[in-house]
């Protein structure tokens, strides 16, 4: 029951499920710790847990070559991480690390997948979900390769802020590069042009959001767009 309701306030996804449904998933979830920089699975790996996030983040990280990774996606309190599983897939295409550390709740795999075909309600808001997410996809696609890396740290900030639920977190240079697809000297410009704006601070990894709103100002349409597109679609 304290997980129920934990759930039902923390993970908009577990909360938008009918309350028999999300009381019967949440039974067979364990309470578990999304720890700083762990790799919940690999490309290539099968999927033995899926996440539902109460607080922290998790990125995505698409294989470019063999030494270099790109952010592909973002999942906090908003989502779960394994999807590939909704769609009877058991290997992840995708690196899954922990950016932020929180709590989540976590159900072995083969758990999912009987939930999955116990109830309805969970495979249409899951279904809904995945949409979201591909069309999140094809929204980062044009915006990494149109929009300029200022805006698109911005961007990157925001959706951070959203997830991390605090003005100041942690995010090393590399990964910010990473995260952007550019070289460290790249996102060093990006950053000092944000800080000379006066919207964030950004010393050694730590990063303090100042202004939001400036910071929205300064981010390119995308921002705005994933959250339509979520709102619009799982309300």
């Amino acid at each position: 029951m304290q997980h129920a309701k934990r759930a039902t306030s923390a993970n908009s996804l577990l909360a938008a499920l009918p309350r028999k449904d999300r009381s019967h998933l949440v039974a067979g979830c364990e309470d578990a710790a999304l720890v700083l920089s762990e790799v919940l699975f690999e490309p290539g790996e099968r999927i033995r847990q899926v996440h539902f996030p109460l607080s922290g983040f998790v990125s995505l990280l698409s294989p470019v070559d063999e030494t270099t990774r790109l952010e592909v996606g973002l999942v906090g309190d908003e989502g779960m991480v394994g999807t590939p599983l909704v769609l009877g897939v058991q290997e992840s295409p995708l690196q899954a690390l922990v950016q932020g550390a929180g709590r989540s709740l976590r159900m072995d795999a083969a758990a999912f997948r009987r939930e999955l075909g116990l109830s309805e309600a969970l495979r249409l808001l899951l279904n809904r979900y995945l949409f979201v997410r591909m069309t999140q996809l094809a929204q980062a696609a044009g915006c990494t390769r149109f929009h300029l890396v200022e805006a698109r740290l911005a961007r990157w900030l925001l959706m951070t802020q959203d997830r991390a639920r605090s003005d100041s977190f942690h995010i090393t240079h590399e990964f910010l590069a990473l995260m952007l697809g550019v070289r460290r000297a790249g996102v060093t410009k990006a950053a000092t042009s944000l800080q000379k704006a006066r919207l964030i601070r950004y010393s050694r990894g730590n990063i303090s959001v100042l202004d939001r709103a400036g910071l929205k100002a300064a981010s390119c349409a995308c921002y705005r767009s994933d959250r339509e597109t979520y709102r619009r679609v799982l309300g």
